[in-house]
């Protein structure tokens, strides 16, 4: 179970860091393959954004993509080496802010005030404490109207009833988060949850969900039955992306 702390404690070592997070990437071949293979046709519909705000920006890893895709843009990380990072890696963005956050909150976004919360590739390392903090927090800063992406474990679904795992954790996933924990807290917080696709990350488990959630413009807005994808094939996914960038992007690295 990765507390709060203990991720802290992880990810503020810039030993971790050795190539400011695109070694993570290194299964699409780069972190720009990553971007335009398997996040942008997930999010495209949500930008380009007036406001957007990213929980984990790491050193910048997906920032860089999304920038220019926004009128303001906030970053939140717990580790102040990675708000640090990015600080100083994108100190001519004029439309860029970095700050810290305790792990569970938005400290100083105003209520109603975001168009687009995302986050990628952090929060799976989230238990259920901290989800429920950030989703909370989603709820109150998205405008009416306003999308959220968080990618997030649901290992939880594969836990007995004692809350013990009955397989191997791939990736150190929190493990009281599912995309049912996820999508109860969402509508406890007034979000309805559009999409969950439950995927396979690395291993034949399906241990991560991209979860879409959407603030609905009216109060009383009929909530309907979310899309909920199992996806198998994630893994072929990433390999075929590391294929085209191996042959196209790679040709030009030569």
């Amino acid at each position: 179970m990765p507390s709060i702390r203990e991720n802290l404690d992880n990810w503020d070592n810039l030993g971790k860091w050795t190539k400011d997070g695109d070694e993570w990437s290194e299964s699409w071949g780069s972190s720009a393959t990553m971007w335009a293979g398997t996040i942008l046709p997930r999010i495209g519909a949500c930008l380009p954004a007036s406001d957007l705000v990213e929980i984990a920006c790491g050193h910048g890893r997906v920032t860089q993509f999304l920038l220019p895709l926004c009128e303001r843009y906030r970053g939140f990380d717990l580790a102040p080496s990675c708000v640090a990072t990015c600080k100083g890696r994108f100190a001519d963005r004029a439309h860029a802010s970095f700050a810290g956050t305790d792990g569970s909150s938005l400290p100083g976004i105003g209520t109603a005030s975001v168009d687009f919360v995302f986050s990628w590739d952090s929060l799976v390392h989230a238990e259920r404490d901290a989800m429920v903090g950030y989703v909370r927090e989603i709820g109150r800063v998205l405008r009416p109207g306003g999308t959220a992406f968080l990618h997030h474990s649901t290992m939880a679904d594969h836990a007995d009833a004692a809350g013990k795992l009955t397989l191997a954790n791939p990736h150190w996933r929190g493990v009281t988060v599912s995309a049912g924990s996820v999508r109860s807290d969402a509508e406890a917080a007034g979000l309805r949850v559009v999409v969950q696709e439950l995927v396979t990350w690395g291993s034949p488990t399906l241990s991560d969900c991209f979860s879409l959630l959407h603030k609905p413009v009216a109060v009383a807005a009929p909530k309907g039955e979310p899309t909920l994808l199992r996806n198998t094939n994630f893994n072929s996914e990433l390999a075929y992306l590391f294929e085209i960038d191996r042959h196209y992007r790679g040709a030009l690295r030569r």
